[in-house]
């Protein structure tokens, strides 16, 4: 956006829906997800920041949807995006009716370290997922910071038969990822880092202390596909480009920052709008025969009176994005 002038909260607005989109199974703690979608002069763009996030950071949020409305994405260099299955910390009871929203995908990321939970109830799931899919398909877990390094090592060892691609944010701290990575490097399981870029004052911090093997990216939390794309090329570390559960306009948005990249040697983290059961197009953007496609929704009227938000979630929305809009005003002079 930084060659961009900001557009006005009144141009926002004109367009601006606030949208509710239930789940088919409860993820990070929450059965409904909230949203508000707006039209640019490139298109519809999304801002979705988590409730329970503050405004300075949900600001950045609205710089990256603001980046994808108002500014043209980078060139494309690939047609389709080939993404995971994503599995909520669900019973693996669960597991194969979740699998089964997913038309083609190779690979799963399975939430792990959900509140409440076992380290048990983990490898269960875990289990059950690398049973549907198999010896060839491809297992990823997420703790999302969750363990400190000795539970993270524990964790590790216990999960290592299912063949993981990878642990994603297994704990909080830069020091801690750089310490395990460096105790089970001996298992060749890569560690990724995703809050410890996305929620870091300096995101490039985690790359250069040699604390992970790969990066998780999302456009709209790191202010947008420009900026990501710049990240990604400052790192210079392999990347997963992933989204927040967003809408499939916020997918949209990923797949053009995926699209847009050089090298993308990992399926994508874009799949998640097969865990909606409504969507703010008819159509939804969901993996078909494990890839998306790069095309960008355009929801209409009665797609979005489908979905909207009750009167009170609207206005804490709209009063929300007026106070971001103030705080990118002020950081822009």
């Amino acid at each position: 956006m930084s060659t961009v002038a900001l557009p006005s909260l009144a141009d926002i607005l004109s367009t601006a829906r606030v949208v509710s989109l239930p789940l088919a199974a409860r993820f990070r703690g929450i059965l409904v997800r909230e949203a508000i979608v707006f039209e640019g002069p490139e298109g519809w763009t999304e801002f979705s920041p988590f409730v329970e996030y503050g405004d300075d950071e949900a600001a950045t949020w609205l710089a990256g949807a603001l980046d994808f409305g108002w500014r043209t994405a980078p060139p494309a260099q690939r047609d389709t995006i080939p993404v995971n299955a994503t599995m909520p910390a669900v019973a693996a009871s669960e597991v194969p009716r979740l699998l089964a929203r997913y038309d083609g995908c190779r690979t799963v990321k399975v939430k792990v370290a959900e509140p409440g939970q076992t380290l048990s109830d983990d490898i269960d799931r875990v289990r059950a997922v690398r049973e549907v899919m198999g010896p060839e398909g491809r297992v990823r877990v997420d703790a999302n910071a969750a363990w400190n390094v000795d539970e993270a090592e524990r964790a590790v060892h216990a999960l290592a038969e299912f063949d993981l691609e990878y642990v994603e944010q297994p704990c909080a701290e830069v020091e801690e990822l750089a310490e395990l990575r460096a105790r089970i490097s001996y298992l060749d399981i890569p560690v990724a880092a995703d809050e410890s870029v996305r929620k870091a004052a300096d995101p490039l911090r985690v790359a250069r202390s040699g604390a992970a093997d790969l990066l998780v990216i999302k456009a709209q939390p790191l202010g947008g596909v420009h900026a990501a794309r710049e990240l990604t090329r400052q790192a210079g570390l392999p990347v997963v480009v992933s989204s927040a559960l967003d809408t499939s306009i916020g997918l949209s948005m990923g797949a053009a920052l995926a699209a847009s990249l050089p090298e993308l040697p990992y399926d994508c983290g874009l799949g998640t709008a097969s865990l909606f059961t409504a969507d703010v197009v008819a159509s939804p953007l969901v993996a078909r025969r494990g890839v998306l496609g790069l095309e960008r929704p355009r929801p209409t009227s009665a797609d979005l009176d489908r979905v909207a938000a009750p009167d009170d979630r609207r206005d804490w929305w709209l009063a929300r994005l007026g106070r971001c809009h103030a705080l990118l005003e002020l950081s822009r002079g």
